[in-house]
Parts: C-alpha cells; structure tokens; sequence
C-alpha cells in the first residue's frame, strides 16, 4: 500500500515548485532529493551549525528544522538562488557569480564546502539588511554557522571584500554577453 501525500506548493529561486512529500519531511530534504538543489548541505541535522541555511519569505532558517509542510506558499531562496542566470539558445546555459560567491573564491572563504553555501546565504541576509557591515556585524550576522576546517579569519574577510565591492558599483547588473556573431 502506497501512502499518497497532499501536494505542498512553493516558490523556489523564483519557480514554482510543488512536491508530494510526507508533511513532516524536512525541507533540507525535499531540496536535496526531490528538487536536486545539492547547494545547501547537512551539517549537523540539529540546526546548530548553519549548513543548510536557506532564506524562507525573506529570513533565514535552517533548512533541516523545517517541515516541508511549513514552506506550503512560501517564498525560498537556496545557495543556487544567489546568482542570477539567463538561459541562451547559442551559449547555453551560463551562471554569474553573486558578488559573495566570488569574493568567497578569491578570499579564499570557501574551504571544503560543506559551511559555505550557509555562510553564503547569511551574508548574503546580512549585506542585504546592512550593506556596510562592521567586522562586529560581520561576527553577529554569521554567528549561527560553524566553520570546522580552518575558522572563520578568511570567511569574515570576503564578506568584507564582497561589501567594498558592492559599495564600489551599486550599479553593476549581472548582465549575459551578446553571443558573438561570428561565433558558430
């Protein structure tokens, strides 16, 4: 006997999404398994460490505390969800990097990868709600996420980085290349 489950409709990066799913599986979960979103990562599972922080009608929760039945209507953003994207019949599918994301590459923030997409989605809540954050502010916004691996010097240091550039060209877009036309 198969168990049928009501349909739980929300918004995921900006597309609808609608899954069959027991009421109390995690969001953690239906992220990862039935919607393939493998950015966000289990960390603890007890919501201690900030690994599967994901932001749900603009806050920011950890993923694995959250019964899916929860997010029904809700508005979810994921790790993936940061960088704006364009899909192009010529290019392909491209990706832009969310000035947090490469400031986490060139500052070195980004160390084995099982912190960093919450890490990312925390600064990103931060620098969203301050965009000139102090180091003390830096500290308090990423207060809920646990590095393991070296600590948190390089991780402060490129949300810093990503803030300055922000404040540099608050009118910088993500815009998609023209496709070249003697490209074939």
């Amino acid at each position: 006997m198969s168990a049928r489950w009501a349909s739980i409709r929300f918004t995921v990066n900006g597309k609808a999404s609608s899954v069959n799913a027991p009421p109390m599986k995690r969001l953690l979960d239906v992220l990862r398994e039935d919607l393939r979103l493998t950015g966000t990562k289990e960390g603890c599972g007890e919501g201690e460490c900030g690994s599967c922080s994901v932001r749900m009608n603009g806050e920011l929760v950890n993923s694995c505390l959250i019964p899916v039945l929860q997010a029904e209507g809700a508005v979810i953003q994921t790790v993936e969800g940061l960088a704006p994207q364009f899909e192009s019949a010529h290019l392909g599918r491209r990706c832009f990097l969310h000035p947090l994301q490469d400031a986490f590459l060139s500052c070195g923030g980004a160390q084995c990868g099982i912190c960093t997409p919450g890490m990312l989605m925390a600064a990103a809540q931060l620098i969203e709600r301050n965009p000139h954050p102090s180091m003390a502010e830096i500290r308090e916004g990423l207060a809920g996420n646990l590095c393991r691996c070296t600590g948190f010097a390089r991780i402060f240091e490129s949300v810093i980085c990503a803030a300055t550039q922000s404040a540099a060209a608050p009118a910088a877009t993500h815009a998609a290349p023209e496709p070249s036309s003697d490209a074939r």
